[in-house]
């Protein structure tokens, strides 16, 4: 074991004396930022109130509103007259067409109607005088012909009784609501209703192999228009799912990120240029142009939008000028500061020969530059297809609007699932090149 004595112990604290003599910062910063941290999250918690939200939200809705991402429904009516005899009745725009014949219905000898709801497992069998509920493994008869539907024995779990209705939830599958003169069902499907055809087409409810044929080889449905052209209008002007709509706002959206961007960069790129300090020698003006970026930077894009929208009113206009402002800030940042961290020494060699000024900046600063610039803006090209979404809610234009759109109806969550999924195949798909470009600029292989 080595013994050290005090005079090398001296001459090791006096040669190193940040290891012996450390400060308070030093000693104790670590926990000091713990502690903070610790207080601020406690601080955060007592600020939003986080139990009391978690305790009062409705966490039941998440589940519904994804179940109706990926579901449609059904909901025959069926009306009891004075003389026992029960109507069925569809909504005006039923997802099976204007005369449905759905085989999970049966007519039965006795008058009586059987609704499959879910299997023979949950069904309701509705007459005259009582409508019967089977789920779970048990049958409850609900009498209707009094003044009030009744239940009769026991009342389960899933049922609930109200003054003048009775309510049986049967889960995912729907549900059904009893009153003394009509039945009301609701029918839940996997999947998207009529999403290629809607119910006016005349390809609706064909099986594919007919449709197919009818394409291929079959005669004209319509005697001045091919059946190739007819299914693609038909498609095109889908009234359920309005695809043709959908896809042009979604083009808009992706038009306006570009034009925006390639604006904001196209007047960014000569900015920057005069707020660099070592390419521009005046502080006054490179102090000037830096806080007019700061200015266009620190209004939110969405901000800007909604002041576009007053001025030129809504449209994809209105969303191209508050990508252009916002980006013209961003860009304009990025863009100086790329510039005052350049390598001054070839650009001093090519002044050296007595070359012109543009020629300086052409051959001693854009070798340098141009893969970073080209880099920043595909990034922020990328980052303003999503933030055009966003913008497009406030009436910027795009398919923002159309999303905002199918989500205050509160019904149409199938037609939000799809427009979402668009939007996320487009980024995903403008990322990725992205990416590419970036790393072919820079020289570096995409991982």
């Amino acid at each position: 074991m080595t013994v050290i004595d005090a005079n090398r112990m001296h001459e090791i604290e006096t040669r190193y004396p940040e290891y012996f003599h450390r400060s308070f910062r030093q000693r104790f910063g670590g926990l000091m930022i713990l502690v903070a941290t610790l207080l601020y999250s406690l601080y955060a918690v007592w600020f939003f109130d986080l139990p009391k939200l978690f305790a009062e939200a409705h966490w039941e809705r998440v589940g519904i509103y994804l179940s109706q991402w990926v579901s449609y429904d059904v909901q025959p009516e069926f009306r009891i007259g004075d003389d026992g005899s029960i109507d069925i009745r569809y909504p005006r725009f039923s997802p099976l067409g204007d005369n449905p014949h759905p085989d999970w219905l049966v007519n039965n000898p006795d008058g009586s109607i059987t609704v499959s709801i879910s299997g023979t497992s949950r069904s309701v069998t509705v007459s005259k005088s009582e409508t019967i509920v089977t789920a779970h493994g048990v049958s409850v008869p609900v009498e209707v012909s009094s003044g009030a539907p009744k239940v009769v024995g026991p009342v389960p779990g899933w049922m609930t009784v109200y003054d003048d209705n009775v309510l049986a939830d049967l889960g995912f599958a729907g549900n059904v609501s009893i009153s003394v003169d009509r039945v009301k069902i609701r029918k839940r499907f996997i999947g998207w209703a009529n999403f290629i055809f809607d119910t006016q087409s005349s390809f609706f409810d064909k099986p594919v192999g007919e449709v197919v044929s009818l394409i291929v080889s079959g005669p004209r449905i319509k005697p001045d228009q091919s059946n190739l052209s007819l299914a693609f209008d038909d498609i095109w002007n889908n009234s359920e799912w309005q695809h043709g709509d959908v896809w042009t706002k979604l083009f808009q959206t992706i038009v306006m990120a570009f034009l925006g961007t390639l604006l904001g960069s196209l007047t960014a790129f000569p900015l920057a240029f005069l707020a660099a300090r070592n390419i521009t020698p005046n502080r006054l003006l490179n102090q000037i142009l830096k806080r007019f970026f700061d200015f266009l930077r620190s209004v939110d894009m969405l901000i800007w939008a909604l002041f576009l929208t007053r001025a030129f009113g809504p449209g994809p206009l209105a969303g191209s000028g508050a990508i252009f402002l916002t980006e013209t800030g961003t860009l304009g940042k990025l863009y100086s500061e790329g510039l005052e961290n350049i390598d001054n020494k070839p650009r001093e060699g090519i002044k050296s020969t007595g070359a012109q000024t543009v020629l300086v900046h052409r051959y001693g600063i854009m070798p340098q530059i141009v893969p970073v610039f080209v880099s920043q803006t595909l990034y922020q090209w990328e980052s303003n297809v999503r933030g055009a979404t966003i913008i497009g809610a406030v009436g910027a234009g795009g398919i923002g609007l159309k999303l905002w759109e199918a989500m205050r109806t509160n019904a149409n969550w199938e037609n939000v699932a799809y427009m979402v999924i668009l939007i996320l195949i487009v980024v995903f798909i403008f990322d990725a090149a992205s990416n590419a470009l970036r790393h072919r600029l820079m020289g570096t292989k995409a991982h």
